[in-house]
């Protein structure tokens, strides 16, 4: 079987093994129109499907590192983490991958500007921050390709998070992976508004990958996710081409349900949603009957996002005081 450790030799090679004093690197949380859900590779993080997101511009993680020390060190938001706490374990499992030596430790100090394991991609912004900080400290000077790569060994859609604006990330079809890495679309839509209703920042009752890992194992409806998913993609990709709002809105928030209802045919069931995010669904669709043009997605956790055009932003920010507007093509 081909492991972690044998794709980052083979992409490393005879990379510089010797690190400068620090290396800092900033990557966007994204949030997947065309979701991710499902694994045909568990140790590369090999996707069933192919997947197509929108990256949140200036929401996401910026992280330094640093070599030395006797132990591995994170640091996230200004608080060090005990070697024992989940995050940590995740993030240092990942790193005894590119040590150039045995004893070679790593301090790590990463901020976040989004809720950690809340379902919004804190996971794919952070590793895809941490793979870009240690191409700077070593100098590798990696392909973006080379670096979605490895981003996605340490979490799926971190893929994605190494570019900006539309980002479809290719499934591939290799068993060793090096064709499934994320592609920039070229499409820049000023227009496109994505806004983040926090319903919870508390952490996920159950993590993604527990979840999904059920998901393909119990449901009969899963059977259907793959054609599925080709349907939205081809949908999404013309939406955008040709700046049809009405059809990415309306693709991206069935892909969203197609997938919750996927988990809800899971055995158990996976059910992320609390009442408030219902309701908040339900507001959308009243919008929607009253004329605005709005629509929502969900990824595996409680929280709405909301997709909308910027002259629009007014009437729904007026129907959700609570909403948090990212202009993904944008600084306002």
């Amino acid at each position: 079987m081909i492991t972690k450790q044998d794709i980052v030799h083979r992409i490393l090679g005879d990379k510089p093994s010797a690190p400068k004093d620090v290396g800092t690197a900033y990557a966007p949380a994204n949030i997947a129109l065309c979701k991710y859900w499902g694994k045909r590779n568990d140790e590369l993080n090999l996707p069933v499907t192919s997947s197509l997101s929108v990256s949140l511009n200036q929401l996401g993680a910026t992280t330094t590192v640093r070599a030395g020390g006797d132990k591995d060190q994170l640091v996230l938001n200004g608080c060090p983490l005990a070697s024992s706490d989940p995050a940590a374990k995740r993030l240092f499992a990942f790193l005894e991958l590119f040590r150039p030596i045995p004893d070679c430790h790593f301090a790590v100090e990463s901020e976040s500007t989004i809720p950690v394991a809340a379902g919004l991609a804190s996971s794919a912004s952070g590793f895809a921050a941490l793979v870009m900080a240690l191409d700077d400290l070593f100098q590798w000077r990696l392909s973006p390709r080379e670096l979605s790569i490895l981003a996605r060994m340490g979490s799926g859609s971190a893929a994605r998070s190494v570019a900006s604006g539309f980002v479809e990330w290719q499934a591939g079809s290799r068993d060793d992976g090096m064709d499934s890495h994320a592609v920039p679309l070229p499409e820049h839509w000023e227009e496109f508004c994505l806004g983040i209703l926090m319903i919870s920042e508390k952490q996920k009752p159950e993590s993604s990958r527990a979840a999904m890992k059920r998901t393909c194992e119990t449901s009969l409806l899963y059977r259907m996710w793959p054609e599925r998913v080709a349907h939205d993609m081809a949908r999404l990709r013309a939406a955008i081409a040709g700046r049809d709002f009405e059809q990415l809105g309306q693709a991206a928030e069935s892909n969203a349900l197609a997938m919750h209802a996927t988990m809800l045919d899971t055995w158990p069931p996976v059910l992320y949603w609390l009442p408030e995010s219902v309701q908040a669904m339900q507001r959308v669709w009243a919008l929607r009957k009253d004329g605005h043009a709005v629509y929502f997605t969900m990824d595996a956790g409680p929280n709405i996002k909301l997709l909308y055009l910027a002259r629009n932003e007014p009437a729904i920010q007026a129907a959700f005081p609570e909403l948090v507007p990212v202009r993904p093509f944008g600084t306002a």
